[in-house]
């Protein structure tokens, strides 16, 4: 499993917003500012954001000073959402979402199947339980690693 690049930079654009729109008292902030600091082109965030913006996790302000502001607070905003909002597929298995019930030439699942279905849904449980202010305040580093023991 692999979570491309309309996510990782969906989070990545996010997640500078957050960061740079308390620094900016609330102001909007410029795409061009973020895809220049985060080194990603401005066509392609314009894109993700054209998309975020769709599912009303960002909003716009047109003209000078213009940009984009957070929907909802960076504590509200949460990574699944943006993931999925930019349809960022998360799947582990290579079953397909409709038509046949399995992987397997015949439609049947393989052997694995659960092992890879139960880890997706357990990386998107984690995504669910992460905003966009655990990320910049570096929470993750304190949280406990959930189902391994510590010895």
């Amino acid at each position: 499993m692999r979570l491309g690049t309309k996510g990782r930079y969906a989070v990545m654009a996010m997640t500078d917003l957050a960061g740079r729109q308390g620094d900016a008292g609330g102001r909007a902030v410029a795409l061009a500012d973020i895809a220049a600091r985060q080194e990603i082109s401005l066509s392609y965030l314009e894109q993700l954001f054209a998309r975020l913006r769709r599912r009303g996790l960002v909003i716009s302000a047109r003209g000078p000073g213009g940009g984009y502001r957070l929907a909802k607070a960076a504590d509200e905003t949460l990574i699944s959402d943006i993931i999925f909002a930019v349809d960022e597929p998360l799947r582990a298995t290579r079953c397909k979402v409709t038509g046949s019930k399995g992987c397997m030439a015949r439609g049947e699942r393989c052997l694995t199947h659960d092992l890879w279905d139960e880890m997706g849904h357990r990386i998107h449980g984690y995504l669910e339980s992460v905003s966009l202010a655990d990320v910049l305040e570096g929470k993750l580093r304190e949280r406990p690693a959930q189902g391994l023991s510590a010895e």
